[in-house]
């Protein structure tokens, strides 16, 4: 079982991608941060997500998606996309140079990991923000990530057998 789980800031995603997954006897947390400190806001979030998880979830951070996933043991909950794309978008030297000499390399990633999803043994619960839905951003840099987030979750969200879309807290099937 696939399940990307999508909706905007703050809409519960997170809370009911993990509630998917609660019953599961071992449970690997993917947290595809970019290898940057924390701002206290974000680090204070992220304690908050933690300490609400079951203690057998293991915790992995990674931005490299098809090596966690590939070592990930039991169910696994990929906490989320849009981390892993701002992360890779750094890494790629994406927000500065030019998109046809890294794009490639970004969807080249993505599938990679969708290939590790689809082998792995157990359910795979992967949490994206929908980012499309609100005011066009006036900067490059805002409708780059935009257009690009929308890019991925159509190529994760055509791989999966299930998509949920939270508002609210309340949970719509797609």
């Amino acid at each position: 079982m696939t399940v990307l789980v999508t909706g905007g800031a703050r809409s519960g995603k997170s809370l009911h991608a993990e509630s998917l997954l609660v019953a599961e006897p071992h449970v690997t947390y993917i947290a595809p941060r970019p290898t940057i400190e924390l701002d206290d806001e974000r680090a204070a979030q992220a304690a908050v997500q933690q300490a609400r998880r079951p203690s057998h979830w293991t915790t992995l951070e990674s931005a490299d998606l098809a090596s966690a996933v590939r070592q990930a043991e039991g169910a696994v909950l990929i906490d989320c996309l849009a981390s892993w794309l701002g992360a890779t978008l750094s890494e790629l030297d994406g927000w500065e140079s030019l998109r046809e000499d890294w794009e490639p390399v970004l969807f080249e990633r993505l599938d990679d990991a969708l290939a590790a999803i689809a082998q792995h043994h157990a359910p795979v619960v992967v949490v994206t923000n929908e980012a499309g839905m609100g005011v066009v951003p006036d900067q490059r840099a805002g409708r780059l990530f935009r257009d690009l987030l929308g890019a991925v979750n159509q190529h994760v969200a055509a791989e999966c057998d299930e998509v949920a879309l939270v508002v609210a807290g309340r949970v719509l099937s797609l």
